[in-house]
């Protein structure tokens, strides 16, 4: 999940991205009343785009029949752009909620405004959770601050997903895992296309320059 402005980056590094501008032009084209179904399989991403995306899936389905499948992972920023409408898990899959995280740089004060923002961040975010599953913002932020890995069948257990897919949710009790998932950012994307852009660029020049003294 990428904001419009980090295309070239994901193009140039040849990375699958959804951004809000797809979303936004593939939905241009939906009349009102038609099936919508909406395939999701992200690690997530950037909290604003993500927001905006949720949001535009949110309005279409006040008048689309949208029904948001989850086919592999539903990570981070994309955990709550699935809470946008009726939703279906495959089996196999899995949801992964967590608190947002960013870098800052400074004195105490700047690393304390920093916490504070990141705090009013996740209670912004979770709403998207509570919205979803009728949970208090302290069962949601529980969860967060856990970063809960779920099975399909704890994530309906939980009113996160509505149902899984091909088959009725198991009734066992599903193993629940805590990990972390790292990505690279896209700055330092950014910053190494940059940087192989420039040299390529400089040994195009050299290339010149022996031509011209040959």
């Amino acid at each position: 999940i990428s904001q419009n402005d980090d295309r070239d980056v994901m193009e140039y590094w040849g990375l699958e991205y959804t951004c809000p501008a797809n979303i936004h032009k593939a939905i241009d084209g939906i009349a009102d009343g038609d099936d919508v179904d909406i395939y999701i399989n992200s690690g997530g991403g950037e909290v604003f785009a993500g927001s905006e995306i949720y949001t535009a899936i949110r309005e279409l389905d006040q008048r689309a029949n949208v029904t948001i499948k989850i086919t592999g992972l539903a990570a981070s920023a994309a955990s709550f752009i699935a809470m946008a409408a009726h939703s279906q898990i495959s089996p196999t899959a899995q949801i992964m909620i967590h608190c947002v995280s960013t870098i800052a740089a400074g004195n105490h004060n700047d690393m304390e405004k920093a916490a504070e923002e990141l705090k009013e961040a996740d209670r912004a975010l979770c709403r998207a959770y509570m919205d979803k599953t009728g949970m208090r913002e302290e069962e949601a932020l529980a969860l967060m601050e856990s970063e809960t890995w779920m099975s399909a069948a704890r994530a309906v257990e939980l009113g996160l997903v509505d149902e899984i897919m091909f088959a009725e949710a198991e009734e066992s009790e599903p193993l629940e895992l805590v990990a972390s998932v790292n990505y690279a950012s896209v700055s330092d994307l950014r910053a190494e296309m940059n940087r192989r852009i420039k040299a390529d660029h400089r040994r195009r020049e050299l290339d010149l320059l022996t031509l011209t003294h040959r």
